[in-house]
């Protein structure tokens, strides 16, 4: 419906360069990074760079937020958005970087509303299609008045002096070529560390089969399956109690 909907996608790599640079620091397995932390952090930073803007006189209000340009308004309205719960919303690439990132292609060079998806003008009145996701993704026809429907269009262009996508880290422009190259070494050589010789191997194994007993009859414990933190077990899933 080309309403005003603020957010942000972030590609986060699940680890990073030591400080002194000489090895890949890897997050742990099944844990990114604390959701529900982030969410409040984020939400705690954006309110009080808001605050800092107001009391600048860097906001302008117009149309139905004209009043929050009274102090009491503004900061009952700060108030109010503290208290509801901020969304940030993590999840591994199910199919892999190359789908996230023909995805997030698609979504940032495209425009607000594609030509397709416009029906016609009557007069001043603006026709199009919208998809509906609270109701099945059905799609429907909505119509606006042509400063409406240019007013929610504009919404979607951004404002001087911002980038649509931004890089940080090792993906920094000014060192691009040199970090991703130190990452990928590093990466080839932990990959080639955790590779154990034929030997190594074995020698691990009869550990294990030394250590991995059960402490009431001495027999060798079998392990049927793993989970890691954060993870569902198996379904089904044998337990041998007996």
């Amino acid at each position: 419906m080309l309403t005003y909907h603020p957010h942000l996608h972030c590609i986060v790599p699940g680890g990073g360069v030591s400080p002194d640079g000489t090895r890949w620091i890897s997050c742990r397995p099944g844990f990114f990074l604390p959701v529900r932390v982030l969410s409040r952090l984020f939400r705690r930073r954006f309110l009080e760079e808001l605050r800092v803007a107001y009391d600048a006189s860097r906001l302008g209000f117009f149309g139905d937020l004209a009043r929050l340009a009274k102090p009491n308004a503004f900061t009952r309205m700060l108030a109010e958005v503290r208290r509801l719960e901020w969304v940030v919303y993590a999840k591994p690439p199910f199919g892999g970087p190359e789908q996230v990132l023909a995805y997030l292609g698609r979504y940032t060079h495209r425009v607000a509303i594609a030509n397709s998806r416009l029906i016609g003008m009557d007069g001043d009145r603006v026709a199009f299609r919208w998809r509906d996701y609270r109701h099945g993704g059905r799609t429907k026809v909505m119509t606006l008045d042509a400063h409406e429907f240019i007013r929610r269009f504009l919404l979607h262009t951004l404002p001087d002096g911002f980038h649509r996508i931004r890089h940080y880290g090792f993906l920094a422009n000014g060192h691009r070529a040199a970090k991703l190259g130190l990452c990928r070494r590093l990466l080839a050589s932990q990959q080639s560390n955790r590779e154990p010789s034929a030997e190594s191997a074995a020698v691990a194994a009869e550990r294990l089969a030394l250590t991995h007993r059960c402490l009431c009859c001495g027999g060798a414990m079998v392990t049927l399956t793993t989970w890691r933190c954060g993870q569902a077990p198996p379904n089904p899933f044998w337990n041998d109690t007996s």
